[in-house]
This record gives C-alpha cells, sequence and structure tokens, in this order.
C-alpha cells in the first residue's frame, strides 16, 4: 500500500507545483512514508529522522523540512512532533494527503507545525491519477481501510474502517493502462477481497452464494448490496485478455467458491492466493480474531487446489501443478505455546507454499491484544520460533520450486537481472522469479517466455523459448495437451 501512497502523493505534489528532485541534499522538504504494524518498521524511521538531522540539515543552505506520511504519523503524533530527541515538522495521515501542500507551505513560510490527521469513511484518492514508474506493472489501489480487527493489528486504528473506489473508476484506470502498454495491474487494499463498491447498483454477477469461504466468519456485520470483489475481479480481468491481474492483500475468509472459480476460468488472473494464515494452531487463532480454525484453513486451500489447477494450468504435463499459495505468519504471539509452534510448522510442511512471511509478535497500542492479552513469550524465544519458521518457509518454497522443473511457464520480464546485464528477470503467473538469458537461441532478444530448468528457495533459472503472450500461451498449450490426451 506505501507504494501506492506515494504515487498518489507524488501526483498531488506535482499538481501543486512541486518538483521532485534525486538528490536529497537538492530538496527542501523530505518526506517519509511509513508503516506502524511493527516496531521494527518505526524503529527505522526514527533512524532516518535522527540521520536527516544530524547530518543533512547542517548541509543545507535552509533547514529542512521533515514530514511524517502514513501510519505512524496517525498513531505517534505527538511524539513526532515534540518530545522526543529527534522531531518531524509536520504528519500527514494516510487519509490526509491532499492537505500536504498547505501543510509544506506552513512549515516552509510561517514556520508553523502541523499535523492532518483526520481518519475518513470516504476517502480513496479516486480522482488522483498516481504518478507511476516507468515498467511493466502498474498498482491500483482499489479499496482502502479494515473492518477485520485481528486483536494483534493496529490498521483499522491508523488506516480506518473499509471504504472501496467506485467500480467505474477502476475500470477506466485499467483502460487507460492497457492503452499505456501496461502488461500487469496489481489491485491493491488491506482487505482487497472484501471490496465492496455501495456507490450504485447491486451486484452485477446475480451471485447468491455466501459471500464468505465456509468455516469463516466475521466480527462485523457484512455488508449488502453493491459490487462485490467478484464483480471487480470479473470486470478487471474482461479489459485486456493479455494484461495479467494480481490483487493483495487478501483475508482468507472472502476466498468464497465463485472467486475461486472465476480465477480458474480467466487465464490473465494470475494463480497466485495470498492466504495468511498468521498461525497453525487453532487456540491461537482464536485469541487473534482470525474468525477461522486450523481445520477451515485447510478445507480452504485443499478447495483451492482442486479448484484452480484443472483449468488455470492445462500446460502442465501430465500432472497439473498447484495453484502457487503464499501466507504471513507471527511467531510468539500471547500465550503462544511450544505445541502451538509445532503446529504452524506442520501447516507450513503441509501446504508447502511457494513463499511466505513471517515476524516476530510486536504488540501494538490500540489493539485489542495490548488490553486484553499478555505479551508473555520471551524474546529470545519469539527470535527462535521467528527462525524456524523463515527455515520452515525456505523448504517449503523450494519444493514447490522444484515442483515446476521441466515445466513450461509464462513469464512477464520485469527488469534486467541484478546478477548480470547478460540476464533478465521476471516471475511466472504463480510469481516466482525467474533469472534466465537475455537472448534467444537465434539471439533476438525475448520479453515473455522461458524454460524453467533448475531452481533455488528463491529463484528459479529458466531457458528462454520464444515471445509470446497470454492469449496465445494458453492457446498453444491447451492444444498441446488435448494432442497429447489423443481427444
Amino acid at each position: 500500500m506505501n507504494f501506492s501512497d506515494s504515487e498518489i502523493v507524488h501526483s498531488i505534489l506535482k499538481s501543486a507545483g512541486f518538483k521532485k528532485v534525486n538528490d536529497l541534499s537538492e530538496a527542501d522538504t523530505a518526506l517519509l512514508l511509513t508503516c506502524a504494524i511493527r516496531e521494527g518498521a518505526e524503529e527505522k524511521i526514527w533512524r532516518r529522522m535522527r540521520h536527516f538531522r544530524s547530518s543533512l540539515r547542517s548541509k543545507h543552505r535552509s533547514p529542512l523540512c521533515i514530514g511524517i506520511l502514513g501510519c505512524m504519523a496517525e498513531r505517534l503524533k505527538e511524539n513526532l512532533l515534540e518530545g522526543y530527541e529527534v522531531t518531524a515538522d509536520f504528519v500527514c495521515g494516510p487519509d490526509a494527503y491532499r492537505d500536504l501542500p498547505k501543510l509544506i507551505e506552513d512549515i516552509q513560510a510561517k514556520g508553523l507545525k502541523g499535523a492532518s490527521l483526520a481518519l475518513s469513511l470516504e476517502e480513496t484518492y479516486a480522482d488522483v491519477k498516481p504518478v507511476r514508474q516507468f515498467g511493466p506493472s502498474a498498482f491500483i489501489s482499489v479499496m482502502r481501510g479494515c473492518d477485520n480487527m485481528c486483536s494483534y493489528c493496529i490498521v483499522p486504528f491508523v488506516r480506518g474502517r473499509e471504504r472501496s473506489r467506485p467500480l467505474k473508476s477502476i475500470i477506466e484506470e485499467l483502460y487507460q493502462l492497457s492503452f499505456e502498454g501496461v502488461k500487469e495491474v496489481i489491485l491493491l487494499g488491506q482487505n482487497v477481497n472484501s471490496y465492496r463498491d455501495l456507490s450504485e447498483g447491486i451486484d452485477s454477477t446475480g451471485c447468491t452464494t455466501d459471500t464468505l469461504a465456509p468455516g469463516f466468519k466475521t466480527v462485523y456485520k457484512q455488508k449488502v448490496g453493491g459490487y462485490r470483489f467478484i464483480s471487480l475481479l470479473d470486470a478487471a480481468s474482461s479489459v485486456d485478455s493479455n494484461m495479467r491481474i494480481r490483487f493483495t492483500s487478501p483475508h482468507p475468509k472472502d476466498f468464497n467458491l465463485e472467486v475461486l472459480q472465476l480465477i480458474a476460468e480467466r487465464p490473465n488472473v494470475c494463480s497466485q492466493l495470498h492466504l495468511p494464515a498468521q498461525s497453525g494452531s487453532s487456540p491461537v487463532l482464536e485469541r487473534m480474531q482470525r474468525g477461522y480454525t486450523r481445520e477451515a484453513y485447510l478445507e480452504l486451500v485443499n478447495r483451492a487446489k482442486s479448484i484452480i489447477p484443472s483449468t488455470l494450468l492445462p500446460y502442465s504435463d501430465p500432472i497439473p501443478l498447484d495453484v502457487a499459495i503464499s501466507s504471513d505468519f507471527i511467531a510468539g504471539f500471547c500465550g503462544e505455546t511450544e505445541d502451538d509452534h509445532n503446529q504452524t510448522l506442520s501447516l507450513i510442511d503441509r501446504v508447502s507454499y511457494a513463499y511466505g512471511f513471517c515476524f516476530p509478535f510486536s504488540l501494538r497500542g490500540k489493539t485489542r491484544a495490548f488490553y486484553r492479552l499478555e505479551d508473555d513469550v520471551p524474546a529470545e524465544i519469539k527470535a527462535r520460533r521467528h527462525n524456524e519458521l523463515k527455515s520452515a518457509l525456505r523448504s517449503a518454497a523450494l519444493r514447490f520450486n522444484n515442483s515446476l522443473i521441466g515445466s513450461t511457464e509464462l513469464v512477464l520480464v520485469e527488469s534486467i537481472s541484478k546478477r548480470s546485464n547478460a540476464e533478465l528477470a521476471g516471475r511466472v503467473d504463480g510469481g516466482v522469479k525467474v533469472i534466465f538469458p537475455k537472448h534467444l537461441p537465434d539471439s533476438s532478444e525475448i520479453h515473455i517466455g522461458d524454460y524453467i530448468d533448475s531452481c533455488t528457495s528463491q529463484t528459479l533459472r529458466g531457458t528462454p523459448l520464444r515471445k509470446t503472450n497470454i492469449v496465445d500461451f494458453y492457446k498453444d498449450h491447451c492444444a498441446r495437451r488435448h494432442d497429447a490426451r489423443g481427444s
């Protein structure tokens, strides 16, 4: 979300006459876009501020103005503006970026420190055209905020309640990106698959089934009417059949049968599901207020694997590959026992994630855990469990990558490899990174398409076959599988 927010901030300031510079020593104002989910992220910002004040301010012809944007501004306004050994000149919350020009003007012209932090039930920046960096991929923020109220999470308190952009404005932006040649769009939201546009109409799909995955529940009353996530995914994937669609970050509860089936039916919707488990222990999940048990989560995983590969991966021969599933985990949550931790390790082993992220638990103010639970797992045990989770995720990723050896994959080239100018880097449909030679056997340069023949736990290595696109790739491999079956 912060990457998308930076593009929105850039657009707002550019429209107000501000100019971005590449060298910080030439800047009058430095903006730090922040995260408050974990303590470590905030500590990095404090270090950056100390660096700015100690080394940069003395070099400037005039004092450098420092602004703190985003979640940390919302959470620590008073500490950022006064009382600590290093302070900011202004703070601006994630729903108040439109106030940035005035905040900067007030501090530069009048020396007035300022803050704009009001959370909104409506702000989505739908009318702001982001200033994007050139590349094959683009982000579109489709909803903001979160209503889930997980006991460890501060997002609802610093990002506000859920509200979604009008579907029409998102589709218009997708058409524009397609016209500009963008090959992949990532739909963003704090809880992206709970998207619901209530601005007009009713759900265009006419779906009548439950909006939640079986076995999942919420702590809030479900919204009714409007366009749901399946409406968005249906419309977005219909804009350009040669433009990939990804989305992040979802909640497992919103992956109902309809959504899984639509992903299976649309070749340009990537076969990548991010299913944040957070823990493999049902008692821990209950304390986290996640709204599901270990058993319900595994049923969802099995359902996704049974629905998506059969149609989404027709080119896998002879056995369809699993959909690429990724996840998030927290090590050492309140009350977590060694058995709870082992349950999480066993979940990672059982699901065989394509990749995952894990962090030691960090108690956040305002959350239910802060008021109702005890942060009782010692730091050294958190660290050890965190390392064990990382090791388990690396092993799972290696198994998943090994399953891709010998398969033909569609790769969107993203950049020149950091390892060598003679190689390119891209990602397969499931999101795994691939490194491969820059040229085809006939010496022509490539853009999409490679053959995977070796891998590590983090990166695949591939041999390029030819240039192609999504439509031609799937037509070709559907035909090959059809011929191989002799039907």
